[in-house]
């Protein structure tokens, strides 16, 4: 005997189904009531509904929405007594995009590490498609196209010891707290955040989640605080048959890990720029469950652009400790 599900959305986090779709699941398969109005399935927890129907059918609420949680980390800008150096500072390149200054693997400590072996990036690397993605994904056999490296630049990271603090808490330096962030379902069953279709923060004008709050705004025109990095680590299970993608349009400095290797690289201090990574590319497995770390970092006036666009399933694994209790 089967139990035959058949979805009108989705609510678990870790099962990616499109409206319409039908899964049969085997009478042995792991599949017990939980509390009031949702079925334990393997272990994940989803919302379900009876269609009334003669055959066993249950129908299943996707999430309208997905709530990750990371940790925001506040700075000061270089010429502030207290100031750190890599923040509110022009490249010596000058602005704009830059790869390279980070390692293609995470470190043991999860975080990403700095090279310094970077270059300012004349054009990106394309898919056949035409979509920007990172140059550690390019293929000529499928068709990409190469980008152009341009002159050697750190991207006005000073060091490596300057640079473990962005995403590390530092007494003196940063100060921390919790931040999440909201990616609402849409038609497609994506998922996007976009700080333009956001109450809050278009009503801000940007990207700005800690507007007078930790080490406060700086001053300036506009006065806002734009001196930030937002650390978020998530999992979510491989489909292998489901197409996903990930992409993320903002600024300034983003990088996105997968199984901790670099899928995104839009490091330097820059305006809106976009990657964007298909998952059937990385060589992942059927049915496995995969970590996603993403890195932002907010450096410089007069902009804050930040979106994400994605078909994964994700969900937020356990956030760092911070150094402010979360308002």
């Amino acid at each position: 005997m089967n139990t035959n599900l058949h979805v009108k959305h989705a609510s678990v986090v870790g099962l990616s189904l499109l409206a319409g779709a039908m899964i049969v699941m085997p009478a042995d398969s792991v599949f017990a009531r939980g509390g009031a109005g949702e079925t334990l399935v393997n272990n994940g927890r989803i919302v379900v509904e009876d269609d009334g129907g003669d055959d066993g059918s249950t129908i299943i609420d996707y999430p309208e929405f997905l709530d990750l949680t990371g940790v925001v980390r506040d700075f000061r800008e270089f010429d502030d007594p207290q100031g750190h150096p890599d923040f509110q500072v022009r490249p010596d390149r000058g602005f704009g995009h830059y790869c390279g200054n980070v390692a293609p693997v995470l470190g043991e400590d999860n975080k990403p590490v700095f090279t310094g072996n970077g270059w300012k990036v004349n054009s990106q690397w394309k898919d056949a498609n035409g979509n920007p993605i990172c140059y550690m994904l390019f293929d000529n056999a499928a068709g990409d196209q190469a980008g152009e490296v341009g002159l050697s630049s750190t991207a006005a990271i000073q060091s490596g010891e300057t640079f473990k603090t962005w995403f590390n808490d530092a007494p003196g330096t940063n100060m921390s707290q919790p931040l999440t962030i909201t990616l609402q379902r849409q038609a497609d069953n994506s998922y996007v955040f976009d700080d333009k279709d956001d109450p809050l923060y278009d009503g801000l004008g940007g990207f700005f989640p800690i507007e007078d709050q930790l080490l406060g705004n700086p001053g300036g025109a506009p006065d806002r605080n734009f001196h930030f990095t937002f650390e978020l680590h998530t999992e979510f299970t491989y489909e292998a048959d489901a197409d996903h993608y990930f992409k993320f349009v903002g600024d300034d400095d983003v990088w996105v890990y997968i199984d901790g290797k670099l899928v995104i690289d839009l490091g330097g201090v820059h305006s809106a720029t976009e990657q964007y990574v298909r998952l059937n590319r990385l060589g992942l497995v059927d049915g496995e469950t995969y970590q996603l770390d993403f890195f932002f970092a907010e450096r410089h006036r007069t902009q804050s652009n930040f979106r994400i666009a994605t078909t994964l399933p994700l969900q937020s694994t356990p956030v760092p400790s911070v150094t402010a209790a979360f308002d």
